[in-house]
């Protein structure tokens, strides 16, 4: 592993009434062979003891270790976009956290040593498997292994790691604060796999799950395995969900258009024409653009829900 700490690197917590997990997570913080991070957390407006838990962390850790601040109180996405965009702590690279996991020790040693291959003015994002546990922390299997490549072209239609995996670098915190703490869109995860790769930027999916990811009731997601997993994601697919979620990302995505390459503004040109034509300009639209989903199911449920136009 990595054991140059020279990179200063921000962890980005996002909380909303977790006391039940927090703490679990909290430690595996501590417990990184990568030390040099520092903890901005931000509540959006928690009723139970989540703020109390970040207190006592605060004073044990010290404030130059843990920084809490109040969200904006608009949800998880704002929550996390609010830090990237308005908080004053700077560093040379970036880690989302939801409140629940448990991090690997090894995580951010992992994405740090890949970000050393990154000139520091080329946007980049390192994103990650995880493991499934339940609320009781028994293991349930693994995240998806994704074999094609990360891409705009993928991204149009599908955010390929979860926001909990993923670490960045400045340059890309560039492109969020620029493009703003509101662009109404689903995901803060998506929106950075989004503008990262808009931009022309660099995307890792590291096979090595870094994360313990936990399923239970309130999770905003939930698993992504197995045959109900599958379903769900179709019935997201057809059902309207996600038709409303891509739509939200191409009108965002257009009201940043200066911050996209040409290539990609031609994928995202021929795609939206995919989406607003006749049947024939919309196929027509879809294999121009190159859009694609991982698996070869999900590609395919994409195409069908194009010629249905409910994307």
């Amino acid at each position: 592993m990595n054991r140059d700490n020279s990179k200063a690197l921000v962890i980005f917590l996002g909380t909303f009434n977790g006391e039940r997990f927090l703490s679990e997570q909290l430690d595996s913080f501590w417990n990184q062979t990568y030390e040099n991070w520092r903890l901005v957390a931000s509540d959006d407006g928690s009723t139970d003891q989540t703020r109390a838990i970040l207190h006592q962390y605060q004073q044990a850790w010290g404030p130059e270790k843990l920084c809490t601040v109040a969200g904006p109180g608009l949800g998880f996405c704002e929550n996390f976009l609010s830090m990237v965009c308005q908080s004053q702590a700077r560093a040379d690279l970036y880690a989302y956290s939801d409140q629940d996991d448990i991090w690997e020790a090894f995580k951010l040693d992992r994405a740090v040593e890949w970000f050393a291959s990154v000139p520091v003015s080329v946007p980049a994002l390192f994103l990650t498997r995880t493991r499934l546990i339940d609320e009781f922390g028994r293991a349930l299997g693994l995240s998806p292994l994704f074999v094609r490549p990360p891409s705009f072209q993928n991204a149009l239609v599908q955010s390929l790691g979860g926001g909990n995996t993923m670490v960045f670098n400045q340059a890309a915190r560039e492109l969020l604060k620029t493009a703003g703490p509101t662009p109404n869109v689903f995901a803060h995860d998506w929106w950075t796999y989004l503008l990262v790769t808009a931009a022309g930027g660099r995307v890792f999916f590291d096979p090595v799950p870094s994360v313990l990811y936990r399923q239970h009731q309130r999770n905003i997601m939930g698993m992504n395995v197995g045959l109900h997993a599958q379903f769900r994601r179709l019935k997201l697919l057809f059902g309207g969900k996600a038709k409303d979620w891509i739509r939200r990302n191409l009108a965002a995505l257009q009201r940043n258009s200066n911050l996209i390459m040409e290539p990609q503004l031609k994928t995202l040109f021929f795609f939206s024409e995919a989406l607003n034509k006749g049947i024939f300009a919309r196929l027509a639209g879809f294999f121009r653009s190159g859009v694609y989903r991982q698996t070869r199911v999900a590609h395919f449920a994409l195409l069908i829900a194009i010629i249905l136009k409910r994307v």
